[in-house]
This record gives C-alpha cells, structure tokens and sequence, in this order.
C-alpha cells in the first residue's frame, strides 16, 4: 500500500459533499476531510459508523445517579442524621423529595465532565498538542479531502479534477 495521499481543495460545502459521494461510488478510500466548519451529513456521505458516544452519556449519568444517592444516604441518613425543618431522618425514601435536586445535577455533572474527558481521549485531543491540519486554509474557507493513492496516481487525479476542486497535491500521509 502507498504511503501517498492526495490532497483535493474545494471552496464549497455543497460542491465538497457531491465530490465525497462521487470518489466514494468510484471505491476510492477517503482517508480524512478537513472542513472550517460542521458540515450537515458528511460523517453519512463518507460512510462512517454511528458514534456510540450517547451510550457512554447514559452510563456515566447512571455512574452520577448511583453517587449522587449514594452521597446522600450516607450523608443525611447514616453519618450525621439530622432533624431539618421537622423532616425525620429515618429513611432514605422518606426523604428523597428533598434530594431530587442534588442526584439530578450529580447525574448532569457526572455526564458532562466525563464526556468531556471521553471526548478529549478519543480524538486524542491532548494539552499543547500541536494541529494536524494539512493546510492552514482548512480553518478558513477551504474543504480538503484527503483520498489513498492506490494504484494509478495519474488517474486518481484527473478522477478528481473532474468533481470540482480548485487545487490538488500529492503529499505523503502524515
């Protein structure tokens, strides 16, 4: 397999989208895009996997629901129990109307900063990490898609001349 990639520019979203689709039906590999911005359906058109990202969200929002009950027996009930505003401090049932509060943003706080924390590690994000971008245009006005030499180089290119694009490079992956 080449070490090569070619760097096709475009300066439209809608144009960028049409070519993903037309290189994808022509079984060529996308090896990334870079965009400046979001761009509504691209994940689909390049034919990436769904993200499982919202199961973690539960699951770390359970893990805040458990901590958050957890915290609050133990505090309230079994530690130092306390006789507030005529409220026994027998059960935890009997009280858990006035804890509603504290395990709903122990579950939000929990899933928040644990997905954060996902996120960062996933797309390995990490403190003074230098960018990768392949040109500094990318977080401008120009859309660069990044498609696997493999095979013919030259016809990879007049492939790609003809989906729109307003400059092309050959480069070697980084």
């Amino acid at each position: 397999m080449s070490s090569k990639v070619i760097q096709a520019m475009y300066n439209d979203d809608d144009v960028l989208m049409s070519a993903v689709k037309e290189v994808r039906a022509a079984n060529h590999h996308i090896e990334e895009v870079y965009t400046p911005f979001p761009v509504h359906g691209l994940e689909k058109a390049m034919g990436l996997k769904d993200t499982r990202i919202a199961i973690t969200a539960f699951i770390y929002g359970c893990i805040g629901f458990s901590f958050a009950v957890w915290l609050m027996n133990y505090i309230m009930i079994e530690n130092w129990p306390q006789d507030i505003g005529g409220k026994p401090s027998f059960t935890f049932l009997q009280n858990m109307p006035a804890f509603v509060p504290v395990m709903f943003e122990m579950t939000v706080f929990f899933a928040a900063h644990l997905m954060v924390i996902t996120f960062y590690m996933r797309s390995k994000l990490w403190p003074f990490k230098k960018a990768e971008n392949p040109d500094p245009r990318t977080t401008d006005d120009m859309f660069v898609m990044e498609v696997a030499v493999e095979g013919n180089e030259n016809e990879l290119v007049s492939f790609l001349e003809n989906t729109g694009t307003v400059e092309i490079k050959v480069t070697e992956k980084h």
